[in-house]
């Protein structure tokens, strides 16, 4: 009884997966996107591979999905305090919200794991190398297979380790599907 209810899981799993991804999108098979970021003289240049939707729902006329952002950022600064790193590297996984209100506008929101290499950046002490990353923004497709983006995000480890004072950034977001 256990195994055929475990099959019955795993069939409507893979169902659901296969249906998750939506037709007229043109990230249906995924895609890469493209970040670049500066604040308070803090670079930040990313490259993500985007997962097609691995959840999505029509409500009406604007529809709802779950992408999942893996990627790798390099941070750099032209200024830091003595002993405290000018360059640095961060990898993320990230699932994204995304919330299309019509078909060309979206605004997104996501918080997952990153993991940097250097605790100590510019002017700012995050002390973990494991940060927890916050975005939230908004974008336009500009065609079926692109789109253009503006986002905001906090990185910190979430008061596991102090002191705590984390690093923003405001990014151009370029993505292209598949």
């Amino acid at each position: 009884m256990k195994k055929t209810a475990l099959a019955a899981a795993l069939l409507a799993l893979a169902s659901f997966s296969a249906h998750g991804a939506d037709p007229t999108g043109g990230f249906a098979n995924g895609g890469w996107s493209a970040q670049y970021g500066v604040v308070d003289g803090n670079h930040r240049a990313t490259l993500n591979y985007e997962t097609s939707p691995l959840w999505h729902m029509k409500l009406g006329s604007t529809r709802l999905e779950v992408v999942g952002e893996l990627g790798g950022s390099y941070w750099w600064t032209s200024s830091a305090l003595p002993g405290y790193a000018r360059r640095m590297w961060q990898l993320n996984a990230i699932p994204m919200f995304r919330w299309w209100p019509t078909e060309r506008f979206y605004i997104e929101g996501g918080i997952g794991a990153t993991a940097v290499s250097e605790t100590k950046f510019h002017d700012k002490d995050i002390s973990s190398t494991f940060q927890f990353g916050d975005h939230i923004g908004a974008g336009f497709k500009l065609a079926d297979n692109m789109r253009l983006g503006l986002r905001v995000s906090h990185f910190s480890n979430g008061g596991m380790k102090k002191p705590n004072q984390g690093l923003n950034q405001v990014q151009l977001n370029f993505a292209m599907g598949f």
